[in-house]
C-alpha cells in the first residue's frame, strides 16, 4: 500500500484535531505550525477533507477547523480512501479473484496477494483516529495551545516512510 505525501499530511493534521478535539475549532495556521506542514497545501487538504464531510469549517475570531465526527467515528480507510484511492497494494479484491481463477500457475502468488490486501485492508478499517491517538506518546508530546508570540518558525524535517510514495510529475 502506498500513502501519498498528501495522505500523510491529511492524517497529521486530522491527528491534530483529534488530539484536541475537545478545544474546539483549530486554525490552519496553528495545525500547520504543530505538525510542520506547509499552510497552503494544508488549506487545500482541509478543504478536500470539508467536501468529503469528515472536518467541518467554523467562521469567526474562534473559528477554524475540526472534526465533524467523533474521532473514534473516523477509520483511517476511509481518509485514505479518500486522499490516495483504493487500499489495495495489489489491485481490488474482485481483480485478484479473477487472476486466481484464470492464471492457475500464479494462483497461489495472487493468493498471497489477496490475503496482503485483505490483512491492511482489515487493520485500516478497524483502526480509529482515537486509537491512534491512544496507542503512542503523540498523546502527551504536542503542546496543548500555542502562543504564537513566542514561536518560532521551525525548519521542516525530511520524513521518509518506507509506505510514502511521493507523486510523479
Amino acid at each position: 500500500m502506498k500513502v501519498s505525501q498528501k495522505g500523510l499530511y491529511a492524517l497529521q493534521a486530522l491527528m491534530v484535531l483529534t488530539r484536541r478535539y475537545t478545544q474546539g475549532a483549530i486554525r490552519i495556521r496553528d495545525i500547520a505550525y504543530e505538525e510542520n506542514l506547509p499552510e497552503k497545501f494544508l488549506e487545500l487538504i482541509l478543504l478536500e477533507l470539508k467536501n468529503a464531510r469528515i472536518v467541518e469549517s467554523v467562521r469567526g475570531a474562534k473559528g477554524g477547523y475540526r472534526l465533524r465526527r467523533s474521532p473514534a467515528e473516523i477509520r483511517l480507510s476511509e481518509i485514505i480512501r479518500l486522499i490516495d484511492g483504493p487500499l489495495a497494494p495489489f489491485g481490488d479484491a474482485d481483480q485478484l479473484r479473477a487472476l486466481i481463477d484464470r492464471d492457475a500457475e500464479h494462483s497461489a502468488l495472487y493468493k498471497v496477494f489477496l490475503e496482503v490486501r485483505d490483512a491492511a485492508a482489515k487493520i485500516l478499517e478497524n483502526t480509529t483516529l482515537a486509537d491512534l491517538i491512544s496507542r503512542g506518546p503523540a498523546a502527551s508530546s504536542h503542546p496543548k495551545s500555542i502562543n504564537r508570540k513566542t514561536r518560532k518558525k521551525r525548519k521542516p524535517e525530511p520524513t521518509v516512510l518506507p509506505m510514502v510514495a511521493r507523486h510523479e510529475a
